[in-house]
């Protein structure tokens, strides 16, 4: 009996993940090696030696690993704040806080642009006080840093949050025993014991930054980062090979990192 309801569960999956996973993705890879005269490597040639591609697989490198140790720093000294201080209005706080997270990307990059755009707030503020348009930025790669940082935090601080508050803190005040004093107690103890959620949350924001496209499109005017050229080649140039292998090479970027995350997490 346990074998045939097995099977009538297990039939609908394969279907499932063949029609919306294996076909997909087989597409994709078959799409990434075709070129105007049949099999090739140049889409994947190009993107090591044009140096458009290059500069954006480069940018989107570098702006990922950088969104990515700004978000940790930032996210794991509010969730540490918010798991061990009680204070009035907390509940709001925390709301307001995880409240980014649900904007769609199009929407944060507007509100960028509102901000730090040509004819932005604080630009304008700062040409009534100065006489100079300052932080008019939204366009060049700090625009889409604090953009990527806007939605990134909220997550990242959910994402320690709950570790932060499921610590043991008798591991802590075993420390201070013996002499450890607090900053001492959560460099050597608290933060090594957090390690697990820090490489996951830290997979978290890299797979995000590098992938994301809506903030991206809105923002990315002055410079190029890979979803933004996958997009026009696929969109505008009619380069489908070229779009796939990008694709292609952003998924097996995100995929290594996966399995250098599982394997830190393994020796751990």
């Amino acid at each position: 009996m346990k074998t045939l309801t097995n099977s009538v569960f297990l039939g609908p999956t394969i279907v499932l993940f063949g029609l919306f996973f294996i076909l997909p993705m087989g597409m994709l890879v078959i799409s990434s090696f075709s070129g105007a005269d049949g099999f090739t490597l140049e889409n994947y040639l190009q993107i090591l030696v044009n140096p458009r591609y290059s500069r954006a697989l480069f940018s989107s490198f570098v702006l990922s690993v950088v969104i990515t140790a700004v978000t940790l720093v930032i996210s794991g000294v509010v969730a540490f704040f918010l798991a061990r201080v009680d204070f009035a209005g907390k509940n709001l706080f925390m709301t307001l806080i995880a409240f980014p997270a649900s904007l769609p990307g199009v929407v944060v990059g507007f509100m960028i642009i509102i901000l730090f755009g040509n004819t932005g707030v604080i630009p304008m503020f700062t040409r009534l006080l100065s006489g100079y348009a300052l932080g008019s930025f939204a366009y060049t790669i700090w625009g889409i840093f604090f953009a990527y940082l806007y939605f990134m935090i909220p997550k990242i601080v959910m994402t320690i949050y709950g570790s932060v508050v499921e610590f043991d803190v008798r591991l802590e005040e075993a420390a201070r025993t013996v002499g450890a004093n607090e900053q001492q107690a959560i460099f050597y103890v608290v933060i090594p014991t957090l390690v697990p959620v820090l490489v996951s949350a830290a997979a978290i924001s890299f797979y995000t930054s590098m992938g994301a496209f809506g903030t991206a499109f809105t923002l990315a005017n002055q410079f190029e980062i890979l979803p933004i050229v996958m997009y026009t080649d696929f969109t505008l140039n009619f380069k489908i090979g070229s779009a796939s292998a990008i694709a292609i090479v952003i998924g097996v970027i995100c995929v290594a990192l996966n399995m250098l995350s599982r394997m830190l997490l393994e020796r751990e």
